[in-house]
């Protein structure tokens, strides 16, 4: 038995393992994660701020205060600055969604909402859509398309500037919810592969008695180990760049530039 065939095999139904699949009614294993998710998310929100106090004395509750914290001066007032207090709430609701997402796919046998790219495509389109409702709320409609374009150009530059602003404008769903899909998918199908690649030469080295087999899962294991760690980085990476540019684009629809 080749150890290497068996993997293989193995790859392939790892990577169908990701297709979504029904479970009941219309609701895939990623739809009803996301549900999951979202009690997390509000279980942790609820019960960090029951446990605020003054002096906060519960390490729970620091670690959400802190969370709070962080998004509302980085993200907030040093990105969107003058009236970002209104944007908070969306801020910190993308952040904590994704960041504990992708936290609970690192749970073995759990799976992770972002790495379906509907999900993330459906994240995507909310800030798309709502950095751009901020943007024609404060400048009006037409005031919105024509600052697409930086101001005091030439007619005939302008229009050739607007143009390629525009499909700027229009890429930044895409790039928001491939980034965050493709980091994660990747991520989980690596650690997928480790997994198994440890499991199958052991076992191929049980089955056969060529107990030398077993020596490449060491490799494996501590490949896996690694992995695993630069995927927890990953996870909180990727739920700030997600959060962080969201909030840039915010900025760049509300503010004069």
């Amino acid at each position: 038995m080749n150890p290497l065939e068996v993997l293989i095999e193995k790859t392939t139904e790892l990577k169908d393992s990701f297709t979504p699949t029904i479970i009941f009614g219309n609701i895939t294993q990623y739809t009803l994660w996301m549900y999951i998710i979202l009690a997390l998310v509000l279980i942790v929100v609820l019960c960090g701020a029951r446990k605020t106090t003054t002096v906060p004395k519960s390490k729970f509750a620091n670690m959400v205060e802190y969370g709070y914290e962080f998004i509302r001066s980085d993200m907030g007032e040093n990105v969107i600055g003058h009236g970002y207090e209104k944007h908070l709430p969306f801020l910190e609701t993308l952040f904590f969604f994704i960041l504990i997402a992708n936290f609970v796919g690192l749970i073995p046998g759990c799976k992770t909402p972002t790495g379906s790219i509907s999900v993330t495509w459906a994240l995507a389109a909310i800030s798309f859509v709502y950095f751009n409702f901020y943007g024609i709320k404060a400048r009006g409609g037409w005031g919105y398309i024509k600052s697409i374009a930086p101001k005091g150009l030439p007619l005939f530059m302008a229009i050739i500037i607007w143009v390629f602003e525009f499909i700027s404008l229009v890429l930044r769903v895409l790039t928001l919810a491939v980034r965050l899909y493709g980091n994660m998918f990747a991520g989980h199908m690596v650690l997928g592969i480790f997994a198994m690649a440890t499991g199958v030469f052991i076992q191929v080295a049980f089955q056969t008695g060529t107990f030398v087999f077993a020596l490449p899962s060491i490799g494996w294991m501590f490949l896996l180990l690694f992995m695993y760690a630069l995927e927890m980085l990953v996870a909180y990476i990727q739920a700030y760049v997600f959060t962080v540019l969201s909030a840039v684009y915010v900025s760049l629809a509300t503010s004069e530039h």
